[in-house]
């Protein structure tokens, strides 16, 4: 019997796909339709759905973020508690630039007019002391009908104590066939702010994403189909409609879950993902395990969801390079994305990343992807040609100078996951990869003292491999708000207990049986008085016991370079993440074989400019390489999905899983 599973990551330039046919890998990708995404994902896998009908398929999808950031989603109401109608347009009163005259644009996802305020009080403590009135809630599903809304979020004060009145709410709206999204449900914590925008912002997601999935489902009739959560597993499509907040970082995630498995296989366990795509970068540090954090924000909006650790910065192939009003160079954040893209495929204008590495020997154009894609050289010069000519620079000079800049600009964000945030990179790897990300790697690994660079097998499509590795991956949480000495142990198992059984009874749905469930229990921990916590596993020590106080005091010196061992440490939220370990592709490793590279993996010689010298490189396809090949630079070498370039004074072998395993033969703090 033919067994085909499929990774399919949408990106804003293209689709890529991984095929695991009865256990042997294919890959390719195609220019993604924004238009409709569903359109290049049947393109791209018509001819295995007349082998197989009902693949197994994983879906990545930026539709969700895409959706948020360009406010694109349908129009929603809020209802809460009465006198809080203003929740969202006070929010926490942060300000961006502190020292700023000017007041800030604050645009929630909905205007003051649809926020409806209900009497209802539920206490902190979880009693309800005013349930909601019919006739109220009558006027207000009325108004709500006439002003044409397409889901309605729902966070009430202290709901998350006692979710029974938002509960209520939710049998009449469902009664009214009204989409909902109930805080309680989605963020069942404090922070009365962050709860209703979740709440709010998955409300505004649903009905794209509904439909969105919708048309996949249509479209794909009879696939078994997985949608990427941003916390590193996947989700069902049912529960990604109710939900679509958790698939906000659904492509990305994908990636960092490839590089964490590609380190394993290969020893690592300090590492940074580095995924470069046609649209932005994204990175993420990986110590022994995949980072996670509940303070994310995607726009201007707060996402308190256990989410990847991720950092995106727009810089990637697409990213158009222009001339500011101070008549400086810059690159990013706009991009060209598919259509037109960059000027080199035959449609763009503007220059972008991808121009500056053509106009400088870093890319074959006979050979991209794989010789697939025609492109257009001719193009690339004119527009970084014209673009040099307002800087009063040569082309090659810009060309050099746009590369820097997108570096400089992917250095800064590896530095505020690791530097800022306590870590040396020296004592990590960078795993690069992303249709773009072995252009760049080994000089951005260059200027943070990275050692070793990894650009794996495959690159071009990690995150569509890394979403056949993902497991199927839940969390839930309480809060509780007590400090640890008034806490006894018993009473923190009772919650998790209650926790593990909502689970096992999710899993189920999604096909997972107990002894294919793995649970893994945190807590949120603060010292008493502070306004943020630190996440931790909750442990317990030989004698049965719980440790985790020390294990915070150890973090936050850490983190913030002090702590204090005498002051009262607050248990905040009762975390629980579960996991139903899925079947995964295994990485068959191979025997090292000859040193050099074959003959029949050269080219072509091209002349390739690099730090003001030209310099004739020798270009390989990546196919032929076999494991035990060492190249020196400068070399470019050449997928189907992606190329990567290597400096002069650089090397690279290949080792037993086909990664190229690169580094500098000789140091410079020469810029490129």
């Amino acid at each position: 019997m033919t067994e085909i599973r499929i990774g399919v990551d949408t990106g804003g330039t293209f689709t890529d796909f991984v095929i695991a046919l009865n256990g042997v890998l294919e890959v390719h990708k195609i220019p993604s339709t924004p238009d409709d995404p569903s359109r290049a994902i049947l393109d791209g896998i018509q001819k295995y759905l007349e082998i197989c009908p009902s693949p197994f398929i994983i879906h990545g999808t930026t539709v969700a973020t895409n959706t948020l950031l360009e406010r694109k989603g349908e129009r929603i109401a809020l209802i809460t508690t009465k006198g809080f109608e203003d929740v969202l347009f006070i929010g926490r009163q942060i300000r961006k630039d502190l020292y700023s005259l000017k007041g800030e644009d604050r645009r929630p996802l909905l205007p003051q007019g649809l926020c409806f305020g209900l009497e209802e009080h539920t206490t902190a403590a979880g009693k309800v002391e005013k349930k909601i009135s019919d006739l109220e809630f009558q006027t207000i599903l009325n108004a709500i009908k006439t002003k044409h809304v397409k889901a309605v979020a729902v966070s009430f004060i202290n709901s998350y104590a006692n979710p029974t009145n938002e509960k209520c709410i939710r049998q009449k709206l469902e009664a009214a066939h009204i989409p909902y999204s109930l805080s309680s449900e989605i963020l069942p914590e404090h922070r009365e702010y962050e709860r209703t925008v979740v709440a709010a912002v998955n409300a505004y997601l649903m009905s794209v994403i509904s439909q969105y999935l919708e048309n996949l489902e249509h479209t794909l009739q009879n696939v078994n189909l997985r949608i990427m959560q941003s916390n590193e597993g996947y989700i069902s499509p049912e529960v990604a409609k109710a939900e679509p907040i958790r698939t906000a970082l659904s492509g990305p995630a994908g990636g960092v879950v490839g590089a964490f498995h590609l380190g394993k296989s290969i020893g690592l366990k300090r590492m940074i993902s580095f995924d470069m795509g046609g649209t932005s970068s994204d990175v993420c540090l990986i110590d022994g395990k995949i980072q996670r954090t509940n303070e994310s924000k995607i726009g201007d909006f707060p996402v308190r969801l256990p989410i990847i650790d991720i950092h995106t910065v727009g810089a990637g192939g697409g990213s158009i390079a222009y001339v500011d009003s101070g008549g400086s160079l810059r690159v990013g954040p706009e991009s060209a994305g598919a259509n037109p893209g960059p000027a080199c495929y035959g449609k763009g204008n503007l220059p972008t990343v991808t121009d500056a590495n053509l106009v400088l020997g870093r890319l074959v154009p006979e050979f991209f992807l794989g010789g697939k894609m025609r492109i257009y050289p001719e193009r690339s010069h004119r527009v970084v040609k014209n673009l040099a000519a307002t800087i009063d620079k040569t082309p090659l000079e810009t060309a050099s100078g746009i590369i820097q800049i997108a570096n400089a600009n992917m250095e800064k964000a590896i530095r505020v996951i690791s530097i800022e945030r306590g870590y040396d990179p020296r004592e990590f790897a960078l795993i690069s990869f992303g249709g773009a990300g072995g252009m760049h790697a080994i000089d951005i690994a260059a200027n943070l003292n990275l050692a070793t660079i990894i650009v794996p097998k495959n690159a071009g499509v990690l995150s569509a491999l890394g979403l056949l590795m993902a497991d199927s991956i839940k969390d839930y949480s309480r809060s509780i708000l007590k400090t640890a000495e008034n806490t006894t142990q018993g009473e923190i198992e009772k919650h998790l207990f209650e926790l593990q059984e909502k689970s096992a009874r999710d899993m189920k749905k999604e096909g997972f049986q107990q002894e294919d469930i793995q649970i893994a229990p945190f807590l949120d921990l603060r010292y008493l008085g502070q306004s943020y916590e630190i996440t931790l596993p909750y442990q317990l020590d030989k004698a049965g016991r719980h440790s985790f106080i020390p294990a915070f005091h150890k973090a936050h010196q850490r983190l913030y370079s002090y702590h204090h061992a005498e002051r009262p440490v607050e248990i905040v939220n009762i975390r629980l993440k579960s996991i139903g370990v899925a079947k995964k592709i295994k990485l068959k490793k191979q025997r090292l074989q000859q040193q050099t590279p074959p003959k029949q993996a050269l080219l072509k010689r091209q002349p390739l400019y690099y730090r003001g010298k030209k310099h004739q490189a020798s270009a390989y396809s990546r196919e032929h390489l076999e494991p035990g090949n060492r190249i020196s630079g400068p070399a470019l070498v050449v997928a189907q999905e992606s190329t990567t370039f290597l400096p002069p004074l650089c090397s690279l072998k290949v080792d037993g899983l086909l990664n190229l395993i690169m580094g500098k033969t000789v140091k410079s703090d020469a810029k490129p």
